[in-house]
């Protein structure tokens, strides 16, 4: 029977290399794979494209991997919150590119990237500096911006339960970007309080389907 549980992080990110496009989910805190993270740091891969939906809180985790110097480029909807202080010294040092994608249009570049569209029209950004230099259209009288799919090299995402075959049950808001991340990615490693066996889960509860999971993991001290 196919397993996609691994033993440790460690074990989980084996193959993520230097200039890695890694999406990682969390709004906020909420949903953030925090452990994964950490492995991240310690695995030591750097020049890495971020995508997420902000710009790392505090010191610690995404946060910590932009303090040491691991990050070459963000992509992100919330760069600035009352703690990003380590983004916003790197940022105005140039030590950082950033590409702001408002929070709507990150959702469906992402969504977009799992469902093999390479590329969409929004009314979003149009008429503003996000918009400059991509290509604009009228349809039945609205102004849109074409807007590329992201996808990504890596997804590291948090979810409460896994079967072994990687099905995927969230915790209300936690859930957030993960679905979608898991989809665009070419592979895709989450980590879990617990697992079960295959058939434990309700069919109707599971989100994302094991087939977008390539590798589970339940980091030691999770809570």
């Amino acid at each position: 029977m196919i397993s996609k549980l691994v033993d440790s992080v460690s074990d989980a990110l084996t193959g993520i290399s230097d200039g890695a496009c890694v999406m990682v989910g969390g709004f906020g805190l909420a949903g953030q794979p925090r452990h994964l993270i950490e492995g991240l740091l310690d695995h030591g891969a750097t020049d890495l494209v971020i995508v997420s939906n902000n710009a790392g809180n505090g010191d610690t985790g995404l946060a910590a991997l932009l303090k040491h110097g691991r990050v070459r480029k963000v992509v992100c909807s919330f760069p600035r919150q009352v703690d990003s202080w380590v983004f916003d010294e790197l940022y105005h040092a140039g030590k950082i590119e950033l590409e702001l994608v408002p929070q709507g249009n990150l959702a469906e570049r992402i969504r977009a990237a799992g469902a093999g569209i390479p590329a969409f029209y929004t009314p979003t950004s149009f008429g503003t500096i996000l918009a400059e230099g991509k290509e604009t259209r009228t349809f039945n009288g609205v102004n849109t911006v074409l807007q590329e799919a992201i996808y990504a090299d890596v997804a590291l995402v948090s979810a409460h339960t896994a079967d072994t075959w990687g099905n995927l049950v969230y915790r209300k808001t936690s859930r957030n970007f993960g679905p979608i991340m898991v989809t665009a990615a070419t592979t895709s490693i989450v980590q879990v309080k617990k697992v079960v066996d295959v058939g434990d889960l309700d069919p109707e509860s599971v989100v994302t389907p094991g087939i977008y999971v390539d590798r589970v993991v339940v980091p030691e001290g999770i809570n």
